[in-house]
């Protein structure tokens, strides 16, 4: 059987009172009154007071005390019997407070890790971007805005090809031209590309299935030139339709670590889960 409605010991906030209203906690708190002062003529009452005021005195810097040792504050008066405790709201965890910061992919249901100096894409023009390096400068070129570098995610869809190795080899040549030759448009940021080896290709895993990269080493008319990677793999979600992730790094000393291409690469994950045994 529950009190009927009055002010009652507030159960969260020592010295204060809170209005049960029969049912539930309402918001409406008041400071707990002083106790009645026997009678005995003024010097009595002053005397009462006093203490009264001294014990709050106390009990406030008592408080304070277990506030500045363990940040939790002073402990809560227990609640008048047979009424709950009022329900407190505490904000939610941090997700990137207990892991690293990630990107997502919905549409292949994987994620990219958020190394550093790499940013979310925004006012970028390319389709299917993941994330970009800090910042930007003015094309060498033909002139236009620039990054440092870019990491995009597509799924492959124009062919019924099925095997990274071909779908890597295929896509390289798409992917270098895009970044260092030729723009949407038609304009030449970078002068267009003079030369290409390749530095790098095999197979590798990524979140758990077989993949398969091709890197090259771009040279460009202006500017340093960069490095540009085709990573092809089977997606994680739905008939497993493969996924191209393309990197574009420029080179030089304002290009991001090749490293990071590797590092980008052994991150990613499907997405809700650690990548498939």
């Amino acid at each position: 059987m529950t009190p009927p409605p009055g002010w009652y010991p507030d159960p969260s906030a020592p010295y204060q009172e809170r209005w049960w209203d029969g049912t539930a906690w309402t918001e409406h708190a008041r400071a707990a009154p002083v106790p009645a002062v026997p009678p005995g003529g003024g010097r009595g009452r002053a005397i009462a007071l006093t203490a009264a005021a001294a014990v709050l005195v106390t009990a406030i810097v008592t408080g304070a005390l277990v506030l500045g040792e363990d940040g939790a504050g002073p402990a809560a008066r227990p609640p008048a019997p047979g009424v709950p405790a009022p329900v407190t709201s505490s904000p939610s965890p941090d997700p990137s407070a207990d892991g690293p910061a990630v990107v997502e992919d919905q549409l292949n249901g994987i994620t990219f890790p958020l190394l550093d100096n790499w940013v979310r894409p925004r006012d970028v023009t390319e389709n299917d971007v993941m994330m970009t390096t800090d910042g930007t400068y003015e094309c060498p070129g033909d002139g236009g805005v620039c990054r440092h570098g870019l990491v995009i995610s597509r799924t492959v869809t124009a062919t019924a090809e099925r095997s990274p190795r071909t779908l890597a080899e295929r896509d390289i040549e798409d992917a270098a031209g895009d970044a260092y030759d030729r723009d949407p448009v038609g304009a030449r940021p970078f002068g267009g590309i003079e030369s290409h080896r390749v530095v790098g290709s095999g197979a590798v895993a990524v979140a758990g299935r077989a993949g398969y990269y091709v890197r090259w080493r771009v040279t460009t008319a202006e500017g340093p030139g960069g490095y540009v990677q085709s990573l092809v793999f089977p997606s994680a979600v739905g008939t497993g339709s493969p996924v191209v992730v393309r990197y574009v790094f420029d080179a030089g000393a304002d290009g991001p670590p090749l490293t990071d291409m590797d590092r980008i690469t052994e991150g990613i994950r499907p997405t809700g889960g650690a990548a498939d045994p």
